[in-house]
This record gives C-alpha cells, structure tokens and sequence, in this order.
C-alpha cells in the first residue's frame, strides 16, 4: 500500500471512530470507577507507567546518541520523548475523570550503545503497539469507557509509527554516524510523529496541523 493511501485509510478510521465517540455510539459517559471499570483502570495504571518510563529512557538513548556523534539518532529519540510524554499526560487525564490518583513508578534507565539502545526501543515499541494497547483497549471498549478508548487508540496507532521509524533508524545506522540533527513534529494532542506537515489534519485525532510542535 502506498503512503497516501495508507495515511487516507488511516484518516478515514479516525474520522469514524472520532464521530462514533463524539456520539456516544457504543458508550456510556463516564461517571466515575466502579467496578465495571476495575481492569480499565489497572490497565490505564500500566500505560501511564510505562510512557512516564519511556519519556525518561528516550531522553537518556538521546543523550547516547549525541555522544556517539549520532545526532539525527538523538533527534528521533527526543521526539519520540515528547509523544510519550504526551500519551502519558493523557493516560493520567483519563485516570483523574475516573476519580483515582495516578501512581507511578520511575526506574532508571539501563543505557547502552545506540545499536544496543534503538533494539530496546523497537522490542518496547512492537510490545506496546502489537500486544499491550490492543489488549487495553479491547478492555476499555468491553467497560464502555470513551475517554479511555481514546487515548489508548491513539497511543496504539503512535506506537506503531514509532517502531517503524526505530527499525529504519537501526537498519541505516552505520550511514547516520556524523549526521546532523532531524526535525520530526509531534502532535502536541495526541502526540502522533511525523517526520512532514503534508496533511491539513493529524492523522490520529483530526486536530488541524498546527496542533505540532517541531522536536529536533
């Protein structure tokens, strides 16, 4: 499938899935936790954790990368840094209209090489986008909690972009020694990264482009 039409796919899967939940189709509104939403919640706990520990990684695998004299490297993990922070912030906002308290958790990174880094950061990202968000968001439909639904989804669909851009990176890695900074842009909504503006909405929430913020 080409670019193009994989972005028109994907922009047609946000559009019907943010006018279902704009609608309530399928939903109930949020009112509160209960027991229903038990699993969601634990669920939620778990995603915010892991992006509040992603964010702090990314920052150190940039820091190695600038070391290392990769510095197109480092800029790809700052960006990915600033969506995780954005995927975290929206787990927790999520968490707070379920009236908990977020908890979490942060371990200090283990760092090594940039090869070394950037395998780590593909095994994480497939686990997330492949087993963890669907599985988490399977649940949060079951619970019929819209909010969580939503930003579970766009972390998924980020997720994935995300490992895609680690794996490239890693394959070329030999030709990126010496390379100058990249300027990727994040949305600041729902923290989806891409490397052009070529669209005149994001292609995970909708929200027009200039909702992006340019990381380098």
């Amino acid at each position: 499938m080409s670019v193009e039409r994989k972005r028109f796919s994907q922009f047609k899967k946000a559009v019907a899935f943010s006018v279902m939940a704009a609608f309530g189709i399928g939903t109930v509104p949020v009112q509160g936790a209960d027991q229903t939403s038990e699993q969601t919640i634990k669920n939620l706990q778990s995603a915010l954790t892991g992006e509040r520990n992603a964010h702090v990684r990314y920052l150190a695998f940039a820091q190695k990368a600038d070391q290392e004299n990769y510095a197109a490297v480092a800029s790809l993990f700052r960006a990915t840094a600033a969506a995780e922070e954005i995927h975290g912030n929206n787990h927790e906002a999520v968490l707070q209209k379920l009236g908990v308290t977020p908890q979490v958790n942060i371990e200090t990174p283990v760092v090594q090489s940039t090869a070394e880094n950037l395998k780590a950061a593909i095994a994480g990202e497939n686990y997330e986008w492949q087993t963890m968000y669907p599985e988490f968001t399977r649940q949060a439909r079951q619970d019929r909690y819209t909010p969580a639904v939503v930003t579970l989804q766009q972390a998924y669909r980020t997720e994935e972009e995300h490992a895609k851009f680690f794996q490239g990176t890693l394959q070329n890695l030999d030709q990126l020694k010496g390379s100058s900074a990249q300027t990727y842009y994040v949305c600041s909504v729902c923290g989806f990264t891409v490397t052009d503006l070529n669209f005149a909405r994001c292609p995970n929430c909708l929200k027009p482009k200039d909702r992006y913020n340019a990381v380098s």
